[in-house]
């Protein structure tokens, strides 16, 4: 079994997480507060949770879906964590943890493009 297919039920999960995540927090966005935290929060969760179920759906056909994947729900986690942990405590998860995870998830979409160079041959 590959690295892609065990992954893939990760990849599900995750998108769902994210959905869900996305959705509240721009909830959480339009009722107040630091309005702004929240906001982008939800937009990289709801930016990458459709992405993570496309790579679920295609890693049979892009080698690097399973490196993409993991960047993107390392990069997602820790930016969005950063920025509802620093909403709600005043302080963020640890010193640059939002710039660390905006690094993972833009190499998270380099993986995806780099699944162009190295396709699976069929």
């Amino acid at each position: 079994m590959s690295l892609n297919a065990r992954l893939e039920p990760v990849l599900y999960l995750f998108a769902g997480v994210f959905g869900v995540a996305g959705v509240a927090l721009a909830a959480l966005a339009a009722h107040g507060g630091e309005a702004n935290l929240a906001a982008s929060a939800s937009a990289m969760c709801l930016a990458h949770a459709p992405a993570l179920l496309a790579l679920a759906l295609g890693n049979a056909r892009l080698r690097t879906a399973w490196l993409a994947g993991f960047l993107m729900i390392v990069g997602t986690l820790l930016f969005a964590g950063d920025l509802v942990t620093l909403r709600f405590t005043g302080s963020g998860l640890f010193p640059y943890a939002a710039p660390t995870g905006g690094w993972a998830m833009m190499l998270g979409w380099l993986a995806v493009a780099a699944g162009a160079v190295f396709r699976v041959r069929t």
